[in-house]
This record gives C-alpha cells, structure tokens and sequence, in this order.
C-alpha cells in the first residue's frame, strides 16, 4: 500500500501531522509505504517559513493507492494551479482514494473532484477568518458539511488542522484495517484523542467498508 501526501508552498506545518502518523503506522505494518510530492519535488517552503524536501515533482512521483492533500494558507494560490489540477486529476483515474485533510478539500474542489459530493474541510475559525466551510459551498458549490470525516468512496475529506490526525488513521483503517489504526493510535498515545472526536463530529461514510475491518 502507497500513499503519497502532496504538498505546495504556504501549507500549515500542523499539517505535516499526517505525515507523522503514517511514520508511525510504519512500527506496527510492513504493507505500507509513503512519499511526498510537491510540483517541482525539492524544497518545499511552508507558512512561516518551515522549509521540507518533497521527494518527488509532479511529473516523477510514482503510483500510489491513497493520495492525501494537505491543507494552508497556500490553498488559493494552489487552486487556480493548473499544474495542481491537471496533476490531480491525471492520478484521479489510477488512485483508489484520493483524500484531504483542512483546506486540502479546497484543492480537491478547485479541480473538479468534489463535483456532485459531499465534503468537509475546515470548519473552527476565528474572525475576521472566512469560514471554509462555507467558501467550499459558497465559492466551489459542494454541499458542505461540519464533520470529522466525509467518505464518499473514492474521495474522503476530512475536518481541520488536528483533525488532518483522525483522518489520516481512518485512512490507515479503510486501507490497512482496523487493528492497523488502532495499534497507531495506541502508539501515538491518541487513543483517547481520537474517541472524544468521534463522539462529538460525525464521520459521513456513503460506502460500507465493514469487509476491510
């Protein structure tokens, strides 16, 4: 199993959580493996200056079964990225989820993959912040929704800044099983992180992927 996190300039440095936790899941599963990927590969300057190496440019980035998109400040500038879009959807046709996590759905909605879906994307903000949610429906006309994931099948979205954690280990779930989340989760000492989320946002799952359990 591969799975490639996609990172541009100006993304959050919280956001770099998703790759933490697929470091970790690494402790406990021998079946999965996981890159990053920027448009140029290389020096990857995020919001504030954090400076990460991408391992791969657009153009050489191998296949992956699961690609997540992360979330920033640098989502508008990403999505009127026609090198974004036409990245995204070129891996769409050969990618069994495509995924984000924060403002990582705003992408994912600027390129035409939210069309006719229900998404989530980050939701707590303070003013005088737009609300993300509402840009996703207003600005990209998905049907938006507060939640800590939305699973629609191919497309999974998730909720904002820490959130990008749970999602990423309901990733772990759908693709590596259940034993495999839980077991990160328990490392990572977010066990109980993870439940108080579940029990008070919901996870939207239009597929039953009970049989992957």
């Amino acid at each position: 199993m591969k799975i490639a996190v996609v990172l541009y300039d100006a993304v959050e440095p919280i956001d770099l959580a998703v790759v933490g936790v697929l470091s970790m899941a690494t402790r406990v599963t021998d079946q999965l493996e996981y890159f990053t990927v920027s448009e140029n590969g290389g020096a990857v300057v995020l919001q504030n200056g954090l400076k990460v190496l991408a391992d791969h440019s657009f153009d050489t980035a191998p296949a992956a079964d699961v690609i997540i998109v992360t979330g920033g400040p640098g989502w508008k500038q990403q999505a009127v990225n026609p090198a974004m879009a036409d990245f995204l959807r070129r891996r769409k046709a050969h990618t069994e989820i495509m995924a984000s996590v924060c403002t990582g759905s705003m992408i994912l909605a600027a390129s035409g993959l939210l069309d006719g879906k229900q998404a989530t994307t980050k939701f707590e903000v303070v003013a005088p912040e737009q609300s993300p949610l509402e840009e996703l429906s207003d600005r990209f006309g998905v049907e938006s929704t507060a939640a800590l994931v939305v699973d629609e099948g191919d497309i999974v979205t998730g909720g904002g800044v820490t959130l990008g954690i749970d999602t990423t280990l309901y990733l772990l779930e759908r693709v590596l099983g259940k034993n495999v989340a839980r077991e990160t989760a328990r490392i990572m000492e977010y066990r109980a992180a993870l439940e108080a989320n579940q029990q008070r946002l919901s996870t939207l799952v239009a597929v039953d992927h009970s049989s992957t359990s």
